[in-house]
């Protein structure tokens, strides 16, 4: 039961928008402190997913951020200066191309973990 409950848990921290929120800080605060954010939690929710044994909610948390934030991202879709910030990709291309590239640390996190956890039971 507590393995569900952390599982829930780590899907719930995973449905905030983290590639819009990133992008959406770059656009308004010429920031890249926001992609830096989405770097930090995503791994670090994935080293925790990985130590309680629930990829399942890792995997669907991922896919369920991709989603919120393509979502919030059609909404500005209506912003010339938004289409036009990210150029020479579209806003929607480059939301894939950062949930993609977000994959990265993620595997490292999950690398890390099941090293970590290979050394506790030896």
């Amino acid at each position: 039961m507590r393995k569900f409950q952390s599982g829930i848990l780590i899907l719930i921290l995973f449905c905030y928008p983290y590639v819009y929120f990133s992008m959406y800080q770059d656009f308004d605060n010429r920031s890249m402190l926001g992609y830096l954010f989405m770097i930090i939690v995503t791994s670090l929710l994935a080293f925790f997913s990985k130590r309680s044994n629930n990829l399942f909610f890792l995997v669907l948390g991922n896919i369920l951020s991709a989603i919120i934030s393509y979502i919030y991202i059609s909404d500005m879709a209506g912003n010339d200066r938004w289409e036009g910030y990210f150029k020479p990709l579209a806003p929607n291309d480059l939301l894939i191309l950062n949930s993609l590239l977000n994959l990265i640390p993620q595997f490292f996190a999950i690398w890390i973990a099941r090293d970590s956890k290979n050394k506790e039971q030896q």
